[in-house]
């Protein structure tokens, strides 16, 4: 029906066997939304009485009916009493009697449901298909981006138009008046020289604005076209990706709305009287204009360089490339500009508009060009976490609006923080990009081409900076140098090689890397012959570009060696591998929140316990960070001692918490402890605030536990429930942590949800007789998780439960009294002789004698014998003596002092164990 049962949760299509009978699943749904009754809700007040047969169906078969599969008019009764609770009894049954043609034709004369049957889809083309429609997702968030982002640079350039157009006309209109009264000035008897002076100077100043107002209305008519373009473009690839997206799933996705800008007002009417307030009111006008095209056509810059994009060509035959200047190949272009105009043109519209002297407009635009140049330029390297992504900003912040070409080297190997650096000094080359010109019969105008590796002269890969030469020089003085300066033209050769051609003239700037306490490289920007060389401001913002670079190379490293020693530390608190202990087969998985984030409070442990029992144990800590990796350190080596010392898992909850608190009233954590028994198939679960366990059953049903959720780890003065399960063979426990289920866009309760679909989806491809490869199923479950789901880290324990057979173990009280040996023989005999093992008969009887008699020495109770057999034999000896023996060397007169000697001399291995009330001595022999 696909109304909402509650937010975010959709009913799921009815499946009824007839339209009659999904019309009625329909009702019902109606009913429980308009009362706000959940599923759960209902499950917990349906009674025995409500159904004929005096059995109210679980909640997984509840929802079932409620999707139209073997509904039942109990359950529409049912539905109708608990809705309706206050109803009176003819209005009950007038409601329920409405309903009652549906039911008769239901069972009478049946409308088929019409389904579409659909060919198999094999699970490899289901993965595919994920993987596609993941792309096309972000590819339509990249597009439906670049799609606002463009419409608002539209609508702010046709505003701005509109503005200017309408100041235009004002100041014409000044013009016509400053004429009319310099003539009239200039016409008169005496006239003041004073104010005819005046008055040729605001003539002067509205003429230079008659023609900035053109110029920058013809700038935002261009900007206003070039943002047009790109949402048209923009809005083609919309269609495009919502209809591959509508084949790949049903519905789409729906285009944002573009987002309002900032508002440039219309000043007011200009005064009859034209004086120089109203001039400065059309400067700032002017000015305001200004800022906000070069606001709006650096979004779009961005925009279209981050999806690769391209503008037309516009009148002029230039290129508008976005987010960097613009070049004309030389034979298209036998004007060159000068050499002060042709570094921060990024269109054909935006010309220079005075010409005065130093301090002029033109000096200040210049400069506010360089500053916001360094200012996009410097963004973009911060955004860069690793030496290459910085690196790589650096570059394609120069090429091609800086220079033609660059060239960064690195120490080799770079020191970290306080690090003494090694010698020889020798710097490598890291990167290095060339601008080569874009094809001019390409319909759409496209970014410049870079490419790190195409025709680019070999330059020196090595370079080792030799103590008091020309390049050490350089490199000491930290400021840049030209090419051809007398430290550069010997630096320079240095450093590329003899061999490398180095263009004449202030085309070539080296400037070193300096760090917070060394030089850590250099770069060389390079122009070709057909620009203009670099200006004297070049070697300032060369300075910016190459201090911003050179800082965030030092935090990258630092983070590099800080991410590194949290990687190690998260490694190390881990477990390098899982025990396998006998009846069960683990798996498990760890992934940190992000690469941001490398170190959390999520764990997971496995701990071998006395007659092959094994602990399970996986806990959250709050947090992600070094302090909550040394909390999960401490708590997990804390629940490793109790667990192996054999208490109750509810027991190892209450005593965590307690340490819990000795550590900070501030730490909290969530565990889930359980202890799985081989032999009697049982499982026994205590619970700390954790999600649930879910186990995946050999014939592929995902079943939630029940167990009682506890309060959190840290909280005190709680006590905690264990509750005993079965655990059949063949079925597969999870334990996980919330990452792999919680996340912002989906609750935790619809994560486990999901998570069970996912189990019971990839045990249909094993079979109903098979379960699915552990390691496989892993993958899988991990598998589930979407780009935006990985809010936390996540720690995943999976138990494959494989028992022991009743055949395969043997077990017998013995009194503690001096036949005991001689029983316990007799009884270990017999038994072998049974399993077909008499070759061993030997040496497990000689064993057994000795622990047997030890242990009848000190036992006040019966002393428990078990064997069993897998793939070895297991020899295991109980009793209530707290002292734990040890071993010792016996002299040869010595009559006692041999019997662990003997024992670590015959068996594979062997060890003692403290349990409740006693100890456990156990031995294992192989077969062969």
């Amino acid at each position: 029906m696909g109304t909402l049962k509650r937010p975010g949760r959709p009913w799921a299509p009815a499946r009824g066997s007839c339209n009659e009978i999904n019309e009625l699943v329909h009702i019902l749904r109606a009913w429980l939304d308009a009362t706000g009754v959940s599923v759960v809700q209902l499950h917990t007040q349906l009674a025995s009485e409500h159904f004929s047969t005096g059995v109210v169906p679980d909640l997984r078969k509840l929802r079932e009916q409620l999707s139209g599969v073997a509904l039942t008019w109990d359950l529409v009764e049912a539905v109708a009493d608990i809705c309706f609770p206050d109803e009176t009894g003819p209005r009950a049954a007038e409601r329920l009697k409405q309903l009652q043609p549906l039911w008769s034709a239901a069972h009478t004369t049946p409308t088929p449901v019409t389904i579409s049957v659909k060919p198999a889809v094999s699970a490899h083309e289901l993965v595919q298909a994920q993987q596609r429609t993941i792309a096309a997702l972000e590819d339509l968030n990249r597009v439906r981006q670049a799609f606002e982002v463009s419409e608002q640079a539209r609508q702010q350039a046709l505003q701005v138009a509109t503005v200017l157009f309408a100041l235009l006309g004002q100041t014409q209109a000044q013009v016509a008046e400053l004429t009319r009264r310099l003539d009239a000035l200039r016409s008169a008897d005496d006239p003041f020289l004073s104010d005819v002076e005046r008055a040729e100077h605001r003539l002067e100043r509205a003429l230079r604005q008659s023609d900035d107002l053109r110029s920058q209305l013809g700038r935002a008519e261009a900007e206003r076209d070039t943002a047009q373009r790109v949402v048209d473009h923009a809005a083609r690839q919309i269609k495009a990706l919502e209809d591959e997206l509508r084949d790949l799933r049903a519905g789409s996705v729906t285009g944002g709305q573009p987002q309002a800008g900032t508002a440039l007002s219309i000043p007011g009417p200009l005064s009859s009287t034209v004086d120089d307030a109203a001039l400065d009111q059309v400067d700032a006008a002017l000015q305001k204009a200004r800022d906000v095209l070069d606001r709006e056509h650096e979004a779009v810059q961005d925009a279209v360089e981050e999806m690769g994009w391209a503008a037309s060509q516009n009148e002029h035959g230039d290129r508008v490339i976005p987010g960097q200047a613009v070049r004309r190949d030389p034979s298209h272009s036998p004007e060159s500009r000068s050499r002060d105009d042709e570094l921060f043109h990024t269109t054909p519209n935006n010309p220079v508009t005075s010409t005065d002297g130093p301090g002029s407009e033109l000096m200040l635009r210049r400069a506010d060009d360089s500053m916001r140049f360094v200012g996009a330029a410097t963004r973009r390297i911060a955004r860069g976490i690793d030496l290459d992504e910085i690196v790589l900003g650096l570059c394609r912040a120069s090429v091609p609006t800086f220079s033609d070409e660059i060239l960064v080297y690195l120490r080799d190997p770079l020191p970290v923080g306080d690090e003494r650096p090694v010698n020889p000094f020798v710097l490598r080359l890291r990167r290095s990009d060339r601008l080569r010109l874009a094809d001019e019969e390409t319909e759409w105008l496209r970014l410049p081409a870079i490419d790190p590796q195409a025709d680019l002269t070999p330059a020196a890969e090595l370079c080792e900076v030799r103590a008091g030469g020309a390049l050490a020089e350089v490199l000491r003085g930290v400021r840049p140098v030209f090419g051809d300066s007398g430290a550069g033209r010997t630096a320079l050769p240095a450093l590329l090689g003899a061999d490398y051609p180095v263009p004449a003239g202030r085309r070539a700037i080296l400037a070193p890397l300096r760090g917070r306490r060394r030089v850590i490289g250099a770069a060389v920007f390079l122009r070709g012959s057909e620009r203009p060389g670099f200006d004297p401001n070049a070697l300032l913002v060369t300075a910016q570009l190459v201090t911003h670079t050179a800082i965030s190379l030092d935090k990258a490293v630092l983070y590099g060696r800080e991410a590194y020693i949290a990687g190690e530390l998260q490694r190390t608190m881990l477990p390098d591998s899982l025990p396998q202990p006998t009846g069960v087969r683990l798996a498990s998985r760890y992934l940190p929140a992000a690469e941001t984030a490398r170190v959390g409070g999520d764990w997971y442990d496995a701990i071998p316990l006395p007659g092959s029992r094994v602990a399970l144990v996986v806990g959250d800590v709050m947090g992600h960070s070094m302090t909550s990796a040394a909390i999960m350190g401490q708590l997990r080596t804390t629940a490793q001692t109790l667990a192996g010392l054999d208490l109750p898992p509810q027991e190892v909850l209450r005593r965590l918490d307690e340490q819990a608190q000795r550590l900070g009233s501030d730490r909290m954590a969530t565990c889930l402890c359980a202890v799985y028994d081989p032999v009697a198939h049982r499982i026994t679960i205590a619970n700390a605030g954790h999600p649930p366990p879910v186990l995946l059953h050999l014939g592929g049903r995902a079943e939630v536990l029940r167990v009682p959720p506890g309060a959190p780890i840290g909280v005190g003065g709680v006590d905690f429930e264990a509750v005993e399960l079965d655990a059949p063979a063949g079925a597969t426990l999870l334990l996980y942590t919330d990452g792999l289920v919680e996340s912002r866009l989906r609750d935790v309760w619809t994560g486990i949800e999901q998570l069970c679909e996912r189990l019971a989806a990839t045990a249909r491809l094993t079979g109903p007789d098979h379960s699915p490869p552990l390691e496989a199923l892993c993958d899988d479950v991990l598998d589930m998780l979407g780009p935006g789901d990985r809010d936390d880290d996540i720690a995943l324990l999976a138990a494959r439960f494989d028992g022991i057979a009743p055949s395969d173990v043997a077990y017998w009280f013995l009194e503690p009294e001096d036949s005991a040996p001689g029983r316990a023989r007799r009884l270990a005999r017999r038994k072998l002789a049974g399993w077909d093992l008499e070759h061993l008969t030997d040496s497990v009887e000689l064993l057994v004698s000795e622990i047997v008699t030890n242990a009848v020495r000190y036992a006040e109770r019966p002393v428990t014998l078990r064997l069993l057999r897998t793939d070895i034999l297991r020899c295991e000896v109980g009793d209530d003596a707290p002292q734990l023996p040890s071993r010792r060397w016996a002299r040869q007169m010595d009559e006692a002092g041999r019997g662990l000697s003997v024992v670590d001399a015959l068996a594979v291995r062997w060890d003692v164990t403290n349990v409740n009330g006693g100890k456990v001595v156990w031995f294992e022999l192989a077969f062969r």
